[in-house]
């Protein structure tokens, strides 16, 4: 019994492909991957659908949970803040010193979205030597919808690999498969790959159940010689 638990809780690791529209309940679109809908909000994408793979934490939670059964169609699905990106806090605002800002040559104004140490911020109000900075999500606190179209399963293996590539290293990156393992060729430019793509190896064997492996042009030099 203990074992058939454990099979049970197993992920089952699905890919799928989806396109989406996310808007603030009744009002604007906020993301999409909709070449003509992102027109909308001045964004110029390709198309390219979405490949996720499913419980893995690379979309919202509630939507993750939701496609979990979900065969090709389309769907809508209305988020409550809870569910969404969570209610405002008043602790995430924070008043800085105008020094933080002059140090770095900056002029902060209302509005300007700024990046602290991997956070996002949102200047709220400038008034004399202070600075209102807010840290919460821009979403937070709001109800939120989002169209769906699950197109399909994803079980091309170049596809899934390039999918992972594109969510843990934020690009895509020359890759083959050969003999249970993914062997990485990133350029010149991609420097300190190497220890980035470690990072995520575990993951790549959760998800893939293969290994990492990286050769980089000074390696394939080597091997030359």
């Amino acid at each position: 019994m203990e074992q058939r638990n454990k099979q049970e809780k197993k992920k089952e690791n699905k890919f799928i492909k989806l396109k989406f529209i996310g808007k603030v309940k009744n009002q604007d679109i906020f993301d999409t991957n909709i070449p003509e809908e992102a027109k909308k909000i001045d964004l110029d994408i390709k198309d390219r659908p979405l490949v996720i793979c499913i419980d893995q934490g690379m979309i919202l939670p509630s939507i993750d949970e939701f496609l979990k059964d979900k065969k090709p169609g389309k769907y809508h699905l209305d988020l409550t803040p809870d569910k969404a990106f969570g209610e405002r806090k008043r602790e995430l605002i924070k008043t800085m010193p105008m020094s933080v800002f002059s140090k770095q040559n900056m002029n902060p104004q209302p509005g300007m979205i700024l990046n602290f140490d991997g956070m996002i911020a949102k200047i709220s109000a400038v008034s004399g030597g202070r600075v209102i900075v807010d840290f919460n999500n821009p979403l937070a606190g709001k109800e939120v919808e989002y169209d769906l179209e699950v197109i399909g399963e994803v079980t091309d293996l170049n596809e899934k690999v390039k999918a992972l590539s594109l969510y843990f290293f934020k690009k895509e990156i020359p890759f083959n498969v050969e003999a249970k393992k993914i062997i990485f060729s990133p350029s010149k430019e991609d420097k300190n790959f190497e220890q980035i793509v470690m990072l995520f190896k575990d993951k790549f064997k959760e998800i893939l159940d293969l290994e990492i492996e990286v050769k980089s042009d000074s390696s394939k030099e080597s091997e030359k010689k």
